[in-house]
């Protein structure tokens, strides 16, 4: 994932320069399958959690979540 992302980078930079344009489609082209596996790893990552919706973000306090909740029953 990390690769892909930097590849991302590193080709958006690419393209201010004066890199000739064969170089910068063969780039294209490549970096068009690293889009799709790169989203195929994050899909099948074994990452568990056990915070749901419910659980919000950390910073948001969960009494207020709660007072908003049955507020809106």
């Amino acid at each position: 994932m990390w690769f892909t992302t930097i590849y991302v980078f590193v080709f958006a930079g690419l393209c201010q320069t004066n890199t000739p344009l064969p170089i910068l489609m063969s780039l294209f082209i490549i970096g068009s399958f690293l889009i799709p596996y790169m989203v195929y790893t994050v899909l099948i990552d074994k990452y568990k959690t056990t915070k749901t919706f419910k659980d919000w973000y950390n910073d948001y306090p969960v009494k207020t979540l709660e007072k908003e909740e049955t507020a809106l029953s």
